[in-house]
């Protein structure tokens, strides 16, 4: 189970990556969500979660489900969302004042030749 979850956040970080160095606006928004996805995953596999244990420490108690990670990851995907929304809006404000969706706002047709 831990090569196939260790897997997965390996493809999300990495397809992630590869998004993220696109040249177009929308590849970029849909990387740096990738990454948050698999930076989220990450931190909750890392709580080690345990399944019928109390979320509090109780005397006689063995072991206890640690809350951290999760309200970790809950404010990570809030705070996400929030920076998806607001990135997307600044790539579509972008668009319609360069007329183009290119992230430096140039648009290149082939190789350029430097002289």
């Amino acid at each position: 189970m831990e090569l196939l979850v260790a897997s997965a956040i390996g493809v999300l970080v990495a397809c992630g990556v590869y998004l993220l160095l696109r040249g177009r606006t929308f590849p970029v928004v849909l990387g740096l969500t990738l990454l948050s996805y698999g930076v989220n995953v990450f931190i909750f596999v890392m709580g080690r979660l345990q399944s019928g244990a109390p979320p509090i420490i109780k005397p006689g108690a063995a072991g206890y489900a640690d809350p951290l990670p999760q309200a970790l990851v809950l404010t990570a995907i809030v705070i996400g969302f929030g920076m998806t929304a607001f990135v997307l809006a600044l790539a579509v404000k972008a668009r319609f004042a360069l007329g183009n969706d290119h992230v430096d706002g140039v648009e290149r047709s082939g190789p350029e030749r430097v002289p």
